[in-house]
């Protein structure tokens, strides 16, 4: 709580002086806002993560979730998702992008609220819960979740790209030496050029085994390169089958922030039985003032 004190004064327009004329103090409280945050991250995508089931979280300050994801002058963070009540299952995620804005699917956002939910008690084993891209399910196990991710049915094949939706929008490209590639400079002007307002996040490929990618991310609403993107590894896995790299339907994906592995099930409509999996875990938790 703080507080203010207050001393009065009056003044005498028939003089050419004033008094001052000492009142008693008078305690004002101001009631600051305190939020109640975890920190998460999954293979080093972090994340800030709230309880609002009881919607204390003001949803339209764009502006406070901008500043809670600063690096330099918040927290920071690569998004924060909220935990929201839900009529008929679990829990409801939303999702903001670093930059303040609500974004699509976020799937090691999604892979560490299934997490907290666990650790609020909410779930135990298994979960359903909706995001901004439908209904999801998934397992935990320790600090191991794993996703069910949207069936993909419709892929852009180009000579030089691949572009499919996962949740939210993903250019995948295949280059060579991805350790020293400029992640930064070429993403944002593919995410910018090609892609318009709008965006697309931006993934680098580079093959390492027959089943297992090197993968590095640009990410819109990020506007940076991010240590790992769980939409963007499930993007390059699905690609990788698409384009005839890999014959596998269990892939696994190298990040900057570690490992993840991606399932699916090839069909004639698609992809379907997507499956995210990978380490979430909970960093520290704090209360901002």
């Amino acid at each position: 709580m703080t507080v203010v004190l207050l001393k009065g004064f009056s003044f005498n327009a028939h003089l050419t002086r004033f008094s001052i004329v000492l009142k008693p103090l008078v305690f004002i409280p101001l009631l600051v806002m305190q939020i109640e945050f975890y920190k998460y991250q999954g293979t080093g995508n972090d994340f800030i993560i709230i309880d609002n089931r009881f919607n204390n979280f003001n949803k339209n300050n764009t502006k406070l979730v901008a500043q809670l994801c600063d690096r330099k002058f918040g927290i920071g963070a690569d998004g924060l998702l909220l935990l929201e009540e839900h009529s008929e299952v679990d829990f409801t995620m939303v999702y903001y992008n670093s930059d303040g804005n609500i974004s699509s699917m976020c799937g090691n956002g999604g892979r560490c609220i299934v997490h907290f939910a666990k650790h609020l008690g909410i779930i135990d084993k298994e979960t359903h819960f909706e995001a901004a891209d439908g209904m999801h399910e998934a397992t935990i196990n320790g600090n191991t979740v794993a996703l069910k991710m949207n069936d993909v049915t419709e892929i852009e094949l180009e000579k030089d790209f691949t572009y499919l939706h996962t949740g939210s929008p993903h250019h995948v490209a295949m280059v060579t030496n991805l350790t020293s590639f400029d992640v930064f400079t070429r993403g944002r002007s593919i995410r910018n050029e090609q892609y318009g307002n709008e965006g697309s996040n931006v993934n680098f490929v580079q093959p390492l085994e027959n089943d297992k990618f090197s993968v590095r991310t640009y990410e819109r609403g990020v506007e940076d390169e991010t240590l790992s993107c769980g939409t963007g590894v499930t993007a390059v896995a699905i690609a990788m089958h698409a384009q005839g790299k890999t014959a596998s339907e269990k892939i696994r994906l190298s990040t900057p922030g570690g490992e993840l592995e991606v399932r699916f099930r090839k069909t004639v409509k698609g992809y379907e039985d997507v499956f995210l999996t990978g380490s979430a875990v909970q960093v520290f938790k704090g209360i901002w003032t």
